[in-house]
């Protein structure tokens, strides 16, 4: 996996950069600024860009914006401390494919990594609810989908605490059933649905309105 780091500060640019290499990640770049980044980017092609939010040159959903105007159609995941609604939303509709805090676990960062190179949209678990609500409140209501029949009471169940940003141990606490249960449960939502993530999972309950509390 070719990493590409865009990010004004020296030392977490650097220390990521180490941390990413010593599990065996090649880091092509470290970009210490916007028009740098698009630069390395353009030139190296990596498989996922890191990109910072707030940047002063220009911000990162700018640098985003620019990206996808130039034709470049590689991974980008927003590495951030915003857990602002406006921004999250703004990142995924603008074509990033990941919204990822800068102090999640660095075991949770290589495994958002790779899903994200392997195709699926993430953001970090304690934004799934965040993303839910903003989905909720701009959100028309339609008439069901098939897809959403198709699914069992529990699947039901566990999808809508899903759309509340509950993780797979949460869940599996709560329903006192095992953490292995959850996940075949979860793999089954994704397939009933035809969607990559558990978070595409719990926008779509959102806008079906399937978890209305009375």
């Amino acid at each position: 996996m070719r990493i590409l780091i865009v990010d004004d500060h020296a030392l977490f640019r650097i220390g990521l950069s180490e941390l990413l290499e010593r599990r065996g990640i090649e880091v092509i770049a470290a970009a210490k600024g916007s028009e740098e980044g698009l630069k390395q980017a353009a030139e190296t092609r990596p498989d996922v860009v890191l990109l910072d939010m707030r940047m002063p040159e220009m911000s990162g959903l700018d640098v985003l914006k620019r990206l996808r105007a130039e034709g470049q159609t590689m991974p980008v995941a927003m590495l951030t401390t915003s857990r602002d609604e406006s921004d999250v939303i703004a990142s995924l509709q603008n074509g990033a494919q990941g919204y990822l805090l800068k102090d999640m676990e660095p075991d949770d960062l290589i495994a958002a990594l790779r899903r994200i190179v392997n195709g699926e949209t993430v953001v970090a678990q304690e934004l799934t609810g965040v993303l839910a609500r903003a989905v909720q409140g701009v959100a028309e209501p339609e008439e069901p989908v098939k897809d959403l029949d198709e699914l069992t009471p529990r699947e039901r169940e566990i999808l809508c605490l899903l759309a509340e940003g509950q993780s797979n141990k949460v869940i599996a606490r709560n329903l006192g059933i095992s953490d292995g249960t959850v996940k075949l449960h979860v793999k089954a939502i994704l397939r009933k649905l035809g969607v990559h993530s558990r978070v595409e999972a719990a926008v779509l309950a959102v806008e079906r309105n399937l978890c209305r509390r009375n």
